[in-house]
């Protein structure tokens, strides 16, 4: 059966940052319709570590990343990875990314991020009080634990880089970090605490709870997947199977299934995908009182409700490929190499991230006209920046200039 609808704005991806832009516009008064295949929030939004990671300033490229890239990218047990398979389409999106993590554009793509980022605490929670969220998030900071004495040591420019950038951050002894931690066994280096994190203990909770919101706030949630864009003089006609629906503004914010559909909209986007996986052991007491990661082994062990999850770890591989064993048991063995005692994991996962070369997601109206507007390619990012986001798009729909500047963020940088 056809479903021929209509609204003043349609939304195609139901994430946590679609799903947020468009409770942001219902609550300004406008009609939405939000369209996903899948449920909402069922995809990076609830896989995630849950952190609210305002202290993520640095983007996945940069000068130490780009002198040590060709042994991560073809190491297998290294946290950033690439399926060999993919390598010939991922070719371009790599030449762009070493250019981006040439020190110059390293730099410039900091302090982008730094700007996004200088608000997303204040607005995650704003956002929990609005859901009835707040009893999910936990405000005790973030860890960076250091193995070794030269990790750590080498850390402190690394740290004074973001403190330059507005992060707050505090070099802590191996000491400090065990009466922190005392679930954690000994680290030799020490850690680095970020105080002002925020934490989700269930990330997927909170999505389910601005879903709700969303609908009770008048948006219509379609189960279906977009294959189409069409520009018409009154709007853009999106269309699928089984499905046509009418807005006078559409956002594409369908994470990393986002490229197509730009592409239809006149935007060539360099988006590609990273796959990212966790692994969950139930346990009543997750062992941790807020995110901590071991910087050598590219993951977080992360205290959710009621499990320890251990995410992380970049694999380039597209969309299609089947789940790495070998990532997952990965990610198992370094959390045994901490927790000798875990047992087999009560469940994993795999999710996909929409990963740009200069790690900058893509925000603001399409090259061809402002009735389209893109708001993806987050990265490792996209549950921390899901509200300023949000904001940002309501306030483009209804004609406002966003109070940060979108030149860094635009598709037409491209």
């Amino acid at each position: 059966m056809n479903q021929h609808l209509a609204s003043d704005t349609v939304i195609i991806g139901a994430g946590v940052v679609g799903l947020t832009i468009a409770l942001r516009v219902a609550s300004r008064g406008r009609s939405v319709i939000l369209i996903d295949p899948e449920e909402p929030g069922s995809g990076a939004s609830y896989g995630n570590a849950g952190t609210i990671a305002d202290y993520a300033v640095l983007p996945v490229g940069t000068p130490s990343v780009l002198k040590a890239l060709p042994s991560l990218l073809f190491d297998r047990n290294s946290p950033l990875a690439i399926r060999h398979a993919a390598l010939p389409t991922l070719a371009p999106w790599l030449l762009r990314f070493t250019r981006q993590s040439l020190p110059g554009a390293a730099k410039r793509n900091a302090q982008a991020i730094a700007a996004l980022l200088a608000t997303s605490n204040a607005d995650w929670k704003a956002l929990a009080a609005e859901v009835g969220g707040q009893k999910i998030m936990a405000q005790r900071g973030c860890l960076y634990a250091y193995e070794t004495k030269a990790a750590f040591r080498a850390a402190a420019a690394d740290m004074e880089f973001r403190r330059s950038l507005g992060v707050t951050v505090e070099l802590i002894s191996p000491e400090e970090l065990a009466r922190m931690e005392p679930g954690l066994p000994p680290v030799a280096g020490g850690g680095a605490f970020f105080p002002k994190a925020v934490f989700l203990d269930d990330p997927g909770r909170m999505v389910g709870l601005i879903a709700a919101a969303a609908k009770t706030a008048g948006v219509r949630i379609v189960k279906a997947r977009v294959e189409k864009l069409e520009r018409r003089v009154d709007g853009v006609i999106v269309s699928g199977a089984g499905l046509q629906a009418h807005g006078r503004r559409v956002v594409i914010a369908a994470g990393a299934h986002s490229r197509a559909l730009a592409a239809q909209a006149g935007d060539r986007i360099p988006l590609d995908t990273e796959r990212g996986y966790h692994a969950e052991w139930d346990m009543a007491e997750p062992r941790l009182t807020r995110p901590t990661c071991p910087t050598t082994r590219g993951f977080y062990l992360c205290p959710m409700r009621g499990r320890l999850r251990v995410a992380g770890t970049v694999e380039l591989g597209g969309l299609t490929a089947p789940p790495s064993q070998h990532r997952i048991d990965r990610l198992v063995s370094g959390a045994r190499a901490i927790f000798p005692d875990l047992a087999e994991p009560s469940r994993t996962w795999m999710g996909f991230r929409p990963s740009m070369p200069d790690s900058l997601p893509v925000i603001g109206p399409s090259k061809a006209g402002p009735e389209i507007l893109h708001a993806y390619g987050h990265g490792h990012i996209g549950l921390t920046l899901a509200p300023v986001t949000a904001r940002i798009i309501a306030d483009l729909i209804d004609g406002k200039t966003p109070e940060l500047a979108l030149g860094p963020y635009l598709p037409t940088r491209f």
